[in-house]
């Protein structure tokens, strides 16, 4: 069984997230998405429309997930990929040669998959402020 592994705060659920979680899938028989918890999303100066809880109730509930757990901060990676017995980590073209996700490669096949052009949660928020 070939594992997948992605990390995401996946706020404001749209296409984008789907097609990702559904490319990630494609690669392998079982994937666990790590979603950023509240409290890591602050130490990166994001926040999340959605609570923690919330977003990873809708997380499961794609027919692509097999998992989700909580992602609580930068150094948990390697410790993800051996717990889960990890073969893939998938993230988004924009990480590319990141130094966040390039030494994984250590422990597992880092794959970058691009990204779904004109959506973004970025996106959405900024359209939404100016509804208003």
């Amino acid at each position: 069984m070939k594992k997948i592994l992605t990390y995401g705060t996946f706020d404001l659920l749209h296409v984008g997230h789907i097609n990702i979680l559904k490319r990630a899938k494609e690669l392998g028989d079982y994937l666990v998405v790590a979603v950023s918890t509240d409290e890591f999303n602050a130490t990166k100066n994001k926040k999340a429309y959605h609570s923690y809880e919330d977003r990873k109730q809708i997380v499961e509930s794609v027919k692509y997930v097999d998992l989700v757990i909580p992602e609580v901060n930068w150094e948990q990676k390697i410790d993800d990929i051996k717990n889960y017995d990890i073969d893939i980590v998938v993230m988004g073209g924009d990480w590319a040669g990141s130094d966040k996700f390039e030494y994984l490669k250590e422990y597992a096949d880092v794959v970058y998959l691009p990204r779904t052009e004109g959506i973004s949660t970025s996106l959405i928020k900024d359209d939404l402020k100016k509804t208003k």
